[in-house]
């Protein structure tokens, strides 16, 4: 979080007067501020900005703050700090099983808050946003956020929107095994009760066009989930 790398925040939030609050506390910083003050705004600028970290609310029209975890997480989202005025021990840890990274309790102070946010991004490996790459073992293989799409080396992939966040998904992963639980939040985030079955011909397709460009395998794990290999 030094200066010259400044972070795109996304604070998400019901009440302007918070929002403003915080947006306050990271510009000190010079980090830029992204806001949502519903669920579903949340998830549509998360897609259409990739946001290097997210500062969610619980409470809030529309999907609330569990939900919206949920979704980004299962889309392989950068850090999530929940904020909120609920400091039962339940809240906490249904948000962190939801997705969270961290849990953070009004009223706060600007330093830990700042803490909280280098913590997170320590953990996570996380820097500024941009084009993510694959792990190092994937170093031809591209994903990028901000302009929704992929490529092998020079060659772009024609991704349909459901192709894209499964390969979002497996690509953050870094080669480890993605659980078809995840893989199913990632391909249709919008869906209550995806099908598994949904699964296979949509990861076919994608597999065919990975091999066609010379990318990494898409290797099955019988009953289990899905990983990246090559």
């Amino acid at each position: 979080m030094s200066p010259g790398r400044p972070l795109r925040i996304l604070v998400v939030d019901d009440d302007p007067a918070m929002v403003g609050a915080i947006s306050a506390l990271v510009g000190t910083e010079g980090h830029q501020v992204l806001t949502a003050y519903d669920g579903e705004t949340a998830v549509r600028r998360w897609r259409e900005e990739a946001p290097d970290l997210v500062l969610l609310d619980l409470a809030m029209p529309g999907p609330d703050g569990f939900s919206v975890a949920r979704q980004l997480r299962g889309t392989g989202a950068p850090p999530i700090i929940v904020v909120s005025g609920e400091a039962a021990e339940a809240a906490k840890v249904r948000a962190l099983d939801a997705g969270a990274d961290d849990y953070l309790v009004k009223p706060f102070g600007k330093a830990e808050l700042l803490a909280r946010i280098r913590a997170v991004l320590r953990r996570a490996g996380s820097g500024p946003g941009g084009p993510v790459a694959a792990a190092t073992r994937f170093v031809t293989l591209t994903v990028d956020r901000r302009r929704h799409e992929a490529g092998v080396g020079d060659r772009s992939l024609a991704l349909t929107p459901t192709e894209y966040r499964l390969l979002e998904a497996l690509v953050a992963a870094g080669g480890d095994l993605v659980g078809h639980g995840r893989l199913l939040l990632a391909g249709w985030p919008e869906e209550r009760n995806p099908d598994p079955l949904w699964l296979k011909p949509h990861l076919a397709r994608l597999r065919r066009k990975l091999r066609a460009a010379g990318g990494p395998a898409i290797v099955a794990v019988r009953s289990v989930g899905y990983r990246l290999e090559g």
